[in-house]
């Protein structure tokens, strides 16, 4: 990796993270009390569709490495959070909110590969 790229790598993480926040802070506000852990939910799905389509076009030659690399592993890298939710499944545990935790914990998951293939095939497809 050249020196160029890893700090472009650094700022699209940092970009990334800062994104992640303003979007996670609307979300919420817009919906204090939500069923489930909303936002984290939204944006892990939306950086999966996007890492997806990402891989497609490289794949597609449409993109670089260097492009993937910087917005992949940087951007959303930066921008979504499987820790997140971890700590969020393990918070509706201790509500004993234990359908809840399940439906997220699997719902992240399968929701996760479903748009990440959807990207993939998107992206490849163009």
């Amino acid at each position: 990796m050249t020196f160029p790229l890893f700090l472009l790598m650094i700022s699209a993480g940092g970009v990334g993270a800062c994104v992640r926040f303003v979007l996670d802070e609307t979300i919420r506000s817009r919906n204090p009390e939500p069923p489930f852990p909303i936002s984290t939910a939204l944006i892990n799905l939306s950086g999966c569709f996007v890492l997806g389509l990402l891989t497609g076009l490289v794949v597609s030659r449409l993109a670089s490495e260097d492009v993937r690399a910087v917005v992949g592993s940087g951007f959303i890298g930066g921008y979504t959070t499987f820790s997140m939710a971890s700590f969020e499944t393990v918070q509706l545990i201790r509500e004993k909110r234990y359908g809840a935790a399940v439906a997220y914990a699997f719902g992240i998951l399968a929701g996760g590969v479903a748009l990440a293939l959807l990207g993939f095939v998107w992206g490849r497809a163009l």
